[in-house]
């Protein structure tokens, strides 16, 4: 058994810097952290277009991003959230700059700011295109620098270690508290139990609930589903975000991005013929919000049989392009497209999820003694539907309230272990090593190709009542394959991912009206 004062699960934002935080803040306090893959893969390091957050006071204020916050989230937003988050929002952006992120510049010193999808200003504050990438290279090298941190890679957390559940005892779920995780240390085949004071879930999104997706692969879901197992509370999964542009591929699984900032710097969408459509749907046309601009292109493929639409940017200054958009522009060129000669071929892939773990404006979640930050919680910021980049706004701002949080719950050390005594090891005996891994594939195949055609932008209330009779077979194999095989991260990721699909359905199911991402034809 390890035991560690604090636990964080997940290497993105939210994690490093909640723990960055606490490490500054607690020299003394044991801080280890769990990663399922590399230390530095997670949603962060993909996010390209930047972080949201006003700086320029001559152009921009709180109130016009509040606004805009509100009016993406289609009013479902929690107003104290969203206006603590953005006003906390500079403070916070300094701290990334002070841990060394470097944020592009103008020649006057002042930051360079791009403008994406409902935005009324320009607030963007980006490096290049990998701007993710960037604050993840400056948290791992801040973590590195701090002596009371330990990172664990390839560890995989099974479930979390709650209060042990007597059999014929009602267990009250508005009294549960967390005490550490079962994880899987995938290099020696071993499961662990790792006790801490308190844990974080910092584990993003489920986009690989859907068979495209801009997710990495390891966002499976993993963090909702244990808390939800777990009996946390986990609401407005019916809220999943569609990007509207990302790069077509005849091949399944994550796509390539290609950012809202190209639009904000004035690319087009057109028909494969070449006709401009956006007008059609929105005044704002390319600059209104996801969801409207993914229902969009959706229906014009619905109409014309098209596989993808043109993303046009023949117009844009190409020096600028090159400078702004270095990646993306590779990526083009190696797939044989020039965008200056050529039309991007772009679809909706899934992106990000407005639903999650229920946590308040200190990140607490329902679970004693569990915090949850960023993409796996519904912390009340993005309502029915993200604005644009305040997703890496939202990790470092609560990150931060999380930290400031624990630290007080740590100093006041009100911890009962005693119930730590009847949990016991993880224990493998009867199990039997999966012969074929192909059934795990094929049955996360399922659930993927069940999820898109039927959960998909645009659903109906037959389409929802098939994905829910689908989902039930699709768990019941699942389950039996779970409880007799021994565990492997791919047997636990399609178990979260069953998990997932069976919250998004049920979810979209109590939905009586359409809100943001969430579009159900039948409610027109």
């Amino acid at each position: 058994m390890i035991k560690a004062d604090v636990l964080v699960i997940g290497s993105g934002i939210s994690g490093l810097s909640y723990a960055i935080k606490v490490s500054e803040k607690m020299p003394e306090a044991q801080i280890t952290i769990v990663t399922k893959a590399d230390e530095d893969e997670s949603n962060t390091k993909y996010a390209q277009g930047g972080l949201a957050v006003v700086t320029d006071f001559d152009k921009d204020n709180f109130q016009k991003h509040i606004d805009d916050t509100m009016r993406a989230g289609d009013g479902e937003n929690k107003r104290d959230v969203v206006e603590m988050v953005i006003k906390e929002g500079p403070a916070r952006f300094q701290e990334l700059v002070d841990w060394g992120t470097r944020f592009d510049m103008e020649k006057d010193g002042d930051f360079k700011l791009g403008r994406e999808g409902g935005h009324t200003e320009n607030r963007i504050v980006h490096h290049k295109d990998i701007t993710g990438a960037e604050i993840e290279r400056a948290l791992l090298e801040t973590v590195k620098r701090s002596k009371n941190i330990e990172m664990l890679a390839h560890h995989y957390v099974v479930d979390l270690i709650t209060q042990h559940h007597v059999p014929g005892k009602e267990l009250n779920t508005d009294d549960i508290s967390c005490y550490g995780a079962y994880i899987l240390d995938e290099k020696n085949k071993k499961i662990k139990k790792i006790t801490a004071k308190i844990t974080l879930v910092a584990t993003g999104g489920a986009g690989h609930v859907y068979k495209n997706t801009t997710n990495p692969v390891i966002a499976t879901g993993d963090g909702i589903a244990f808390v939800h197992r777990a009996r946390g509370r986990v609401s407005n999964m019916q809220y999943y975000q569609f990007h509207p542009t990302a790069l077509y591929s005849k091949r399944d699984g994550m796509l390539f991005l290609i950012s809202e900032a190209v639009r904000g710097d004035g690319a087009k969408l057109r028909t494969k013929d070449g006709e401009k459509f956006m007008q059609k749907y929105d005044e704002r046309e390319e600059l209104a919000s996801r969801d409207i601009v993914a229902r969009a292109i959706d229906n014009e493929l619905k109409i014309s049989g098209d596989d993808y639409v043109g993303l046009d940017c023949r117009e844009m200054d190409q020096e600028k392009f090159k400078e702004h958009f270095p990646n993306i522009y590779q990526k083009c060129l190696n797939e044989g497209i020039d965008p200056f000669k050529q039309l991007i071929p772009v679809v909706p892939a899934c992106h990000y999820l407005m639903g999650g773990i229920d946590i308040d404006m200190d990140g607490q979640s329902s679970i004693n003694n569990l915090f949850a930050v960023g993409e796996c919680t519904n912390s009340g910021l993005h309502g029915a539907n993200r604005l644009a980049s305040n997703s890496l706004l939202e990790g470092v701002v609560f990150g931060h309230n999380a930290a400031l949080k624990t630290v007080e719950l740590l100093k006041i050390n009100d911890f009962n272990f005693d119930d730590l005594k009847a949990v016991p090891e993880w224990n493998e005996e009867g199990m039997k090593m999966m012969d074929e891994m192909v059934l795990v594939s094929y049955l996360r195949r399922q659930l993927q190709e069940m999820m898109s055609d039927l959960v998909s932008i645009v659903r109906s209330n037959e389409r929802l009542e098939l994905a829910r009779k689908k989902q039930r077979e699709i768990y019941e194999a699942v389950t039996e394959l779970y409880n007799y095989s021994i565990m492997s991260p791919q047997l636990s990721e399609l178990r979260n991912l069953v998990n997932i699909s069976y919250l998004i359905i049920k979810h979209s199911l109590a939905m009586k009206e359409n809100k943001g991402a969430f579009y159900n034809k039948d409610l027109v």
